[in-house]
């Protein structure tokens, strides 16, 4: 049975406008793909070409002097089609670390359009191998929060003076020779939106089980905010099972028992760790969609990187 889906259409429309965007290197030659199937299938969908990623920043950087804003891996008339859009397919872009001045693209999306959930369906169908021994009924959705945790984008290095005295526990860091932070920012409302939208998700396909994902045994503000708000919001549900499980755990549970998980619901790198776990038992991560979902835009995208060194020459 199809499951419902985690955003409903809004607006019924005899055609769609979407967003493509052909990403960088392999992404070229998925999106091509896609394309012909989606030209057999003849859906009522007007296509709009969008570019975004590696290449866009190569093309900024030719044009535009280091230091300039519009050095930038998404440029503005891809923004304006992604908000005037009903929704964007995107192939895999590159992301290069050490890069100065560079910023990813889908993490540019998913704050400037508030994508906050994560939707990472992980279901093993017939005729793909898995690694697991037997046969395992693996079909696990995770919900991953989107916008907040390490991937906030608040970092520094070298860390200024000044921080070192924002908190005792720095102390012990004033004399290393270089030290580098990135914050990891939790929110109520985040935390609040993601976990209802698992819930929901839940109830609205007759799921008997939700899992929170945290470790607030050992990060006890950001990842205890967390807990607090799964098991306040648990209450809401009470015809659910709201489990709540340390995250190392739940990586070594994944191989060991897949079937004991429906709904997954954690902070943002762990969902990004966990979901690729999932990934790998149901044939790796060309099995696996990624949607970018907030309450006014969607961005759906593979999970799997874009492998320059498998990309048509």
């Amino acid at each position: 049975m199809a499951r419902k889906n985690v955003m409903q259409v809004k607006e019924k429309k005899d055609r769609y406008q979407v967003a493509y965007i052909p990403g960088d290197d392999s992404g070229f030659d998925v999106m091509e793909a896609a394309m012909i199937v989606m030209q057999a299938l003849n859906p009522p969908i007007d296509w709009v070409r969008a570019d975004m990623g590696w290449c866009m920043w190569e093309k900024s950087c030719k044009e535009y002097p280091e230091g300039d804003p519009r050095r930038n891996t998404v440029p503005p008339e891809t923004i304006e089609k992604v908000k005037n859009t009903d929704a964007t397919l995107m192939a895999a872009i590159t992301s290069k670390s050490g890069v100065k001045g560079f910023k990813s693209a889908i993490l540019q999306l998913r704050q400037m359009f508030d994508l906050y959930i994560n939707f990472r369906p992980a279901k093993l169908y017939p005729g793909i191998s898995t690694p697991l021994k037997g046969d395992p009924n693996i079909d696990i959705v995770v919900f991953r929060e989107n916008t907040e945790d390490l991937y906030s984008a608040v970092e520094w290095r070298p860390l200024p003076k000044e921080m070192f005295d924002l908190h005792p526990g720095m102390e012990r860091f004033k004399d290393k020779e270089e030290v580098a932070v990135s914050w990891r920012v939790f929110s109520k409302e985040g935390c609040d939106r993601i976990i209802r939208a698992a819930f929901e998700y839940a109830k609205a396909n007759g799921l008997t089980s939700v899992v929170s994902c945290n470790k607030a045994n050992v990060i006890r503000a950001t990842c205890g905010l967390m807990k607090e708000r799964f098991l306040e919001i648990a209450k809401e549900y009470p015809e659910i099972e709201a489990r709540e499980e340390n995250a190392d755990a739940t990586a070594m549970w994944l191989l060991k028992n897949p079937e004991n998980y429906q709904v997954i619901v954690t902070s943002n790198v762990f969902g990004d760790i966990l979901s690729d776990e999932a990934s790998q038992l149901i044939g790796g991560l060309g099995f696996s969609p990624s949607g970018n979902i907030g309450d006014n835009a969607a961005v759906f995208e593979p999970s799997h990187g874009s492998v320059p060194k498998y990309a048509h020459p």
